[in-house]
C-alpha cells in the first residue's frame, strides 16, 4: 500500500487569514498556527471560545491545532480543533499537488476546507 502524499510544510487557510504549519510529530504529524495574515487584536488572537475556560487566555499564534495525524490510505487522520468556534473533531488531511484537503468531523457532521501551499 502507498503512503499518502507529504503534507509537510505551511498552508494558508481557506479563509486567507492565517497559515498552519505541519510538521512531524513523533510518528505522526501535527500542524500549528505558523503566522496571522491579518492583524491580531492588541495583545495577540487569544483561544477566547475554548470550552475550557482556564485556556481562553492562551495565545493562538503558535499552538497546535492538528494532533496524532498518522497514514491512513491516501491520507493522514488524527485529531484537529477549531479556536474559531472552540471545538475539536476528528480530521482527516489529503493533499492534491498545491492544495490541502481538511476535513473535520463532529459526530455525523462534517466540513472540509482546502488550504494552499504557502
Amino acid at each position: 500500500m502507498a503512503s499518502p502524499a507529504s503534507i509537510a510544510g505551511k498552508w494558508k487557510t481557506d479563509d486567507g487569514r492565517s497559515v498552519i504549519s505541519f510538521y512531524e510529530c513523533g510518528n505522526s504529524m501535527c500542524g500549528k498556527i505558523d503566522r496571522f495574515l491579518v492583524a491580531e487584536p492588541k495583545g495577540g488572537a487569544l483561544d477566547a471560545k475554548n470550552p475550557d475556560k482556564s485556556k481562553r487566555n492562551r495565545k493562538l499564534l503558535g499552538m497546535p491545532i492538528f494532533w496524532n495525524l498518522s497514514p491512513d490510505a491516501d491520507s493522514f487522520e488524527g485529531k484537529g480543533y477549531s479556536p474559531e468556534d472552540g471545538r475539536y473533531f476528528n480530521a482527516d488531511v489529503s493533499r492534491d499537488g498545491s492544495k490541502l484537503k481538511v476535513k473535520g468531523c463532529v459526530m455525523v457532521f462534517c466540513k472540509s476546507v482546502s488550504f494552499t501551499k504557502f
